[in-house]
């Protein structure tokens, strides 16, 4: 089983990002339903830690907060892009979370993602895509500022791999708690 833990996005949000979805030929755009800002990628475990991951994760307390979606970029980002994604308003109140989630999850095994956080969210997929139109479609999209929402919730997600992409399921949900 493959996990990660996320913030779902609200449709509201996942309805605006789909507006600028386009434009780009041979781009893998990710489907509205299942873009999602990754708060930890937990990767393969065996299903019977699941319970454990769980009853770890409901012990994270945090309060809601807004947050913002702001500009966009792409992985790598000094070679030929791969990902495209829109980034994250600066939040503190979003790297809480994370540390606990984090802290929870190291606490029942779990080895932290080695990488730095950097929060966004996946727009595309790209590799044959000329490179002059992505750079235009990246600096078009580099002051995009979309409406604050409220972060009321993560969840953790399952993620099967198919020859179409990797299709996303949660598999709980977990409240803010004040």
């Amino acid at each position: 089983m493959r996990l990660f833990v996320a913030i779902e996005l609200p449709e509201t949000i996942r309805n605006k990002l789909e507006r600028i979805s386009c434009g780009l030929p041979r781009a893998r755009w990710v489907p509205p339903e299942q873009r999602h800002l990754t708060m930890t990628f937990i990767g393969e475990i065996d299903r019977a830690e699941l319970d454990d991951i769980i009853a770890g994760l409901e012990m994270v307390r945090f309060a809601a907060f807004p947050l913002q979606l702001k500009g966009a970029g792409c992985f790598p980002p000094r070679r030929d892009p791969r990902v495209l994604w829109v980034g994250v308003e600066k939040s503190e109140s979003l790297c809480r979370p994370k540390k606990r989630i984090d802290r929870v999850l190291g606490e029942v095994g779990i080895k932290p993602d080695s990488r730095k956080f950097f929060p966004h969210v996946t727009l595309a997929r790209v590799a044959k895509t000329p490179l002059g139109r992505t750079a235009r479609f990246l600096a078009e999209q580099s002051g995009l500022l979309l409406p604050p929402f409220p972060v009321d919730s993560f969840q953790l997600f399952s993620s099967r791999l198919t020859p179409g992409g990797a299709i996303h399921q949660i598999e709980a949900e977990f409240p803010a708690s004040g």
